[in-house]
């Protein structure tokens, strides 16, 4: 038996959104009967339901309040343990369920999200999911005002996206299933498509998608982009091409390490490690086209490692030519628009080791 099947299989978790639509239903059930539901349970938008054990609960003045502790799972997300607690308080008759930023949830200040700036960060799908189940309580409707807090949430956020795409002052309630796939690559594609949103609403004409932290400060120095314009891609460059050929920036920048951009030039549009493998024989094929002699691409061809091989050519263009050949492969994904595109390779230490264009005046 293999060391694969003899793993368990990874636990899934709960959203943000799903913890706090379990909170807030248990607060409008003590305001509505005088009793916390404890487990309490929801429906999730597969209408399969689960059920939440409180952490606490009470009454403080005329509001009810629900805490949940975020379970998510084998995921490593950074809420995983938080405390999520919903407020609630009876509305003004037949204006529905209203919602409120508490403490350590964040309040969008920049165009482009799903809500207007000024909206707490509450998205959409778990603002329908909590309405749903305030009015399993109350058929006949719910006028209600839900306040979502996250302990130490402010401080949680500077670790996510959320100062990049305008979301200020904490986490966002997030969740489309209202349940967390460890090591999806969904969460992250919806940011990406996010912060291309964000960009676009903000006028920017430019946009970087960056590999990771090394080529991003590279390429945010190289033509001095503001934060706004930088789109942490990781290994989902097929994800973020395939949103923009729907959604058009006039300017794309690639950004990324010799590996990952080397496996671009080949073709491949996912570049995690565990999904592709670099190929060092084809660099040697680049290398073949810079008049690199044969005996050295033999000993690319045998090395371990693209980093490797691209050190054993030693040749000041081969950087170069990894851009150019990753920009077409670029630009043929993102046919037929014609965004302009151009790709910047970088070493461990973000040096500039490859690029498509010259540095901008």
């Amino acid at each position: 038996m293999t060391k694969d099947r003899e793993r368990p299989p990874l636990r899934r978790g709960w959203t943000t959104g799903s913890c706090a639509t379990a909170a807030a239903k248990s607060a409008w059930s003590w305001l509505q009967t005088g009793q916390f539901p404890d487990p309490v349970t929801i429906t999730l938008p597969n209408q399969r339901q689960v059920s939440f054990a409180l952490d606490g609960c009470g009454q403080m003045g005329e509001s009810a309040w629900a805490r949940i502790i975020k379970d998510a799972g084998d995921d490593p997300d950074v809420t995983h343990g938080a405390l999520i607690t919903a407020s609630v308080a009876r509305g003004a008759a037949g204006q529905g369920v209203t919602f409120k930023a508490g403490e350590g949830v964040g309040v969008i200040t920049r165009p482009g999200l799903p809500l207007p700036p000024g909206a707490p960060a509450i998205n959409p799908v778990p603002r329908r999911m909590i309405t749903q189940a305030l009015m399993e309580i109350t058929p006949q409707g719910a006028d209600a005002i839900v306040t979502i807090s996250i302990e130490n949430g402010e401080a949680l956020a500077r670790q996510t996206l959320n100062p990049r795409l305008g979301i200020v002052g904490g986490l966002s309630i997030l969740g489309t299933t209202g349940i967390v796939v460890p090591f999806s690559c969904s969460a992250w594609i919806d940011t990406i498509h996010r912060g291309i949103d964000v960009a676009r609403a903000s006028g920017l004409t430019h946009i970087a998608g960056s590999t990771g932290n090394t080529s991003e400060a590279c390429v945010k120095a190289f033509y001095d982009l503001p934060d706004a314009a930088l789109i942490e891609m990781g290994d989902f460059v097929g994800g973020m091409l395939k949103y923009l050929r729907q959604h058009p920036v006039p300017h794309l920048t690639i950004a990324g390490g010799i590996a990952k951009m080397a496996k671009l030039a080949q073709g491949h549009l996912d570049l995690h490690s565990s999904r592709t493998l670099a190929d060092p024989g084809s660099l040697a094929i680049m290398a073949e086209k810079l008049g690199v002699t044969s005996e050295i691409r033999e000993g690319m061809r045998r090395a371990n490692t693209v980093l490797e091989a691209f050190q054993r050519a030693n040749h000041p263009a081969l950087g170069d030519l990894i851009a150019a050949e990753a920009a077409s492969v670029t630009r043929a994904c993102l046919a037929p628009s014609d965004i302009e595109v151009d790709v910047i390779v970088t070493d461990r230490e973000g040096r500039i080791v490859g690029r498509t264009t010259p540095r901008p005046a």
